[in-house]
């Protein structure tokens, strides 16, 4: 009987820490929608802006970026949203790279490119 209680209590407690998780505040997909400009700081080459868009059609966010100023988009290898926050994945300047960005206020997000380098994000109008 005390086995049955403990089980029964385990499976509680899991199920109760299991609801809460998945409770947690999910940023809204749509809130990286449109066009950004990413100012990475402080790398080898010094600080560079990279123009990003997001879209996302069916509940999948794609991401784009120019790589210089000729104004041809590139596509990002993969773009997720987890939690608030957004990672991307792509290769620029011939480096596979990622950043991660998460949401300050309307206007702007912050994060860092490889964990290394600081990355801020100001919407563009």
């Amino acid at each position: 009987m005390k086995v049955q209680k403990f089980l029964l209590s385990t499976l509680l407690v899991a199920l109760f820490i299991s609801v809460s998780f998945a409770s947690q505040p999910t940023l809204d997909e749509k809130y990286f929608e449109g066009k950004w400009a990413v100012t990475v700081k402080d790398t080898p080459q010094g600080t560079a802006t990279i123009p990003m868009r997001f879209e996302t059609v069916d509940g999948v966010t794609k991401g784009y970026f120019m790589e210089d100023a000729s104004g041809n988009e590139k596509i990002m290898s993969s773009v997720s949203i987890s939690g608030d926050v957004l990672t991307a994945y792509f290769n620029i300047t011939g480096y596979d790279v990622y950043m991660s960005l998460k949401k300050v206020d309307d206007e702007s997000a912050n994060g860092s490119l490889m964990d290394m380098f600081t990355a801020e994000a100001k919407r563009m109008k």
